[in-house]
């Protein structure tokens, strides 16, 4: 089983654009509607969609309600967590929790996208 969350965004390119300079993935599929995100060894990492793009599918969300995926987090445990905190640092970030050894172990680095969902970097979990 694989989790593929997506979320609903403003600008689906500049979107993916900051994902991959983020966390050092590819486009999948490109497009200004619709993008699907994939790890360097091409598993399905995350999906963008444009707010008020229906297809067959209708609406996903209000772009009206915020803030936009409160109470949920975007969480990557990366094994480049610290090259991954300094591409955030470049993307001049907004940072949520700057780095921080968490009590589960591990180096910890929280943000928020573009967007405003809040983003989770993570080292691996012991």
């Amino acid at each position: 089983m694989q989790l593929a969350p997506l979320i609903c965004v403003h600008d689906v390119p500049a979107s993916s654009r900051w994902y991959q300079r983020l966390l050092g993935c590819h486009s999948g599929h490109g497009g200004d509607e619709y993008e699907r995100l994939n790890a360097p060894d091409g598993h399905l990492l995350l999906q963008l969609h444009r707010w008020k793009v229906d297809h067959d599918h209708g609406p996903l969300g209000d772009v009206e309600l915020r803030p936009y995926g409160n109470g949920v987090l975007l969480w990557f445990e990366l094994a480049d967590f610290d090259a991954a905190v300094e591409r955030a640092t470049a993307l001049d970030v907004d940072v949520v929790r700057p780095k921080r050894w968490s009590q589960n172990g591990n180096w910890e680095f929280w943000l928020r996208d573009p967007d405003g969902y809040a983003v989770v970097l993570t080292s691996p979990l012991p």
